[in-house]
């Protein structure tokens, strides 16, 4: 017996379940574009840490860490600059890890000079080349140091896209393949400092707009650079991979006595962010937080006891953060991770 069904009909149903399956996914990106939107201008601005900072405790970063070894990426500048300050007027010894050797100079100089503390050290390093922190690590490791904290703070927002020497897109090349690179190759020197050795690394609320996705343009032979190139959507898709990995650090090197950490600063004034987002910096003008302020939670997490803390957490004004919006659609997003480390092995050769 022969379908009654004719071929117009199916595909017509075909092109309906296709039509619908676009709707859903463009209603789901507006979600999460709204949602994070009145979300980030309550919770991210500076008046959200004003009202949030109502509840922290002094005493929490009140600690010194006289003898603590402390590695701060992207530090002569911005949030990394403030973590490195905020950590040697602690007493720690802080390594500066900055691309610009003069511009890393007078940062170490200028801390030095303020906190009154000589242990503080410019290590130079593109972040934006596997090779050079290869060769920054294994230089590093001759000091036969323990490291006790390590700030993966250095983060680029490139919205034209640049293409690195060693062929891959510059802002997937310094914050993805960067901070995985600098973390597993520091972790001898993490472990021994265990039990109290721990990564933080800086993330972005932007996150929260994007799923985990394997689509990275990460490379100059991949079909996405025949595609247009969106900065700001490769800039939060590197993010989200951020919190993935923490996941996944902290459940891979539980038992080395290594804490992993993921935080959110806010939205704050850098500049960074006034190069990379100059019409966001305009339009929040006057509502953005300082270095400082974003620094905070940072330092927070580097002075907490370890058992005060939830290793492969995200956390924000110094308190665990959902990883994921109301009905955003991300969470299961991140089964994708062991992929994506599969890829930067391949890249890094690890």
């Amino acid at each position: 017996m022969q379908s009654t069904t004719s071929k117009p009909t199916i595909s017509l149903r075909i092109n309906v379940r296709i039509s619908l399956g676009l709707l859903a996914m463009f209603l789901v990106k507006a979600w999460r574009a709204t949602a994070f939107g009145v979300y980030g201008y309550l919770n991210f601005t500076k008046s959200g840490f004003l009202e949030h900072s109502k509840s922290f405790n002094p005493e929490d970063v009140a600690r010194r860490i006289d003898g603590k070894n402390c590695i701060v990426t992207g530090a002569n500048s911005g949030i990394g600059y403030a973590t490195a300050h905020g950590l040697a007027s602690r007493g720690a010894t802080v390594y500066m890890v900055c691309r610009n050797k003069e511009r890393g100079e007078v940062a170490v100089s200028d801390i030095q000079a303020a906190t009154g503390n000589q242990k503080v050290y410019l290590e130079v390093c593109d972040l934006s080349s596997v090779n050079e922190i290869k060769s920054f690590t294994s230089r590093f490791r001759t000091k036969d140091v323990p490291i006790h904290v390590l700030v993966n703070n250095a983060g680029l927002l490139e919205n034209k896209r640049v293409t690195t020497s060693e062929g891959y897109e510059m802002n997937f090349a310094v914050n993805v393949l960067g901070t995985y690179s600098m973390t597993e190759l520091m972790l001898p020197l993490l472990e021994k400092s265990q039990p109290d050795a721990r990564v933080i690394t800086v993330s972005s609320g932007g996150m929260y707009t994007s799923p985990l996705t394997t689509d990275l343009q990460v490379h100059r032979d991949s079909q996405f650079d025949r595609g247009e190139f969106n900065g700001a959507e490769q800039y939060v898709r590197n993010k989200r991979v951020q919190v993935a990995l923490t996941e996944k650090w902290a459940e891979k090197y539980g038992d080395k006595g290594i804490g992993f950490y993921v935080m959110h600063p806010g939205w704050a004034e850098t500049p960074g962010v006034t190069k990379s987002l100059p019409s966001f910096s305009e339009s929040l003008k006057g509502k953005l937080r300082t270095s400082n302020e974003g620094a905070d939670t940072v330092i927070w997490l580097a002075l907490q006891p370890k058992e005060k803390l939830v290793s492969g957490g995200f956390y924000f004004d110094r308190a665990e953060a959902p990883k994921h919006l109301a009905f955003s659609a991300t969470k299961k997003s991140h089964s994708a991770i062991n992929s994506i480390i599969d890829t930067l092995n391949s890249f890094g050769n690890f």
